[in-house]
């Protein structure tokens, strides 16, 4: 009987049947570097938290629902000097999550406002935090039907609960019916509680207006901007054809 075959049910009771993936591939390194028993250990454990913390990553990475992978590594920062790159990179630390901080990112269409917040997001989720990104519409549509359906606290726990909601192109249109009040208890339940990055189109000051309610906007900017970093972000669009186009109205081959 092979030994692996009585080890196998002691590892898989252990909740440690991962350590078979390497067990083979240690046990001749052990022997071809004539590794002391405590090291060869090591190696073989260390291949299981490494599976493990892939394998949770990739989990919190599913969970946060990105519209797209994206990363600051791909972000193309020479394209516009506009972009506070140093502030970017600071606040990819993540140290803002810990402090239960907010960003807000404000600029024109295409600049990078939903690359940089879904970075920032990545770079949570590697850092061990659950994070969560929805795009404005879909926040307040999923609201409104949970209202339908009787569900609101349940559906309001989905938003509440994860230690970075990320919730891109607030402003779009304007909030109707009891949008409002919705996107108020979410500031209002995360409130040093959690982080949210927030984009829009919209300068800061055009916010207040989107709440339909002096008292209430007060509210939740007030929440919102206690802990909050602002990054704006002015130029043109990324997405504009003429950054394509090199002298003489030739495209370069960026």
């Amino acid at each position: 009987m092979h030994p692996n075959d009585e080890l196998t049910p002691v590892l898989k009771k252990l909740r440690l049947s991962g350590v078979l993936q390497t067990l083979e591939l240690r046990t001749r390194q052990a022997v071809d570097d004539d590794l002391s028993h405590g090291e060869f250990l090591y190696r073989l454990l260390s291949d299981e938290v490494e599976r493990r913390d892939a394998k949770q990553l990739d989990m919190r990475l599913r969970r946060a629902a990105f519209e797209h992978a994206k990363s600051l590594e791909d972000f193309d920062f020479g394209f516009n000097p506009n972009v506070p790159k140093s502030k970017v990179i600071d606040l990819a630390t993540c140290a803002f999550v810990e402090r239960r901080e907010n960003i807000c990112i404000v600029g024109q269409t295409g600049v990078g406002k939903s690359h940089i917040a879904q970075a920032i997001g990545h770079r949570a989720c590697v850092a061990g935090y659950s994070v969560l990104y929805v795009s404005a519409h879909g926040l307040l549509t999923q609201l409104r039907a949970a209202r339908g359906d009787q569900t609101l606290d349940k559906k309001m726990l989905r938003f509440t609960t994860p230690d970075l909601l990320i919730v891109d192109d607030l402003g779009l249109r304007g909030l109707s019916g009891d949008e409002p009040i919705d996107l108020y208890d979410i500031i209002r339940q995360r409130y040093e509680r959690g982080s949210i990055i927030i984009t829009s189109n919209r300068a800061l000051e055009e916010w207040p207006p989107l709440f339909n309610d002096d008292l209430l906007a007060g509210a939740a900017m007030d929440r919102l901007l206690h802990h909050a970093h602002t990054v704006e972000i002015e130029g043109e669009s990324y997405r504009n054809p003429r950054r394509q186009r090199g002298k003489g109205g030739k495209k370069s081959a960026a």
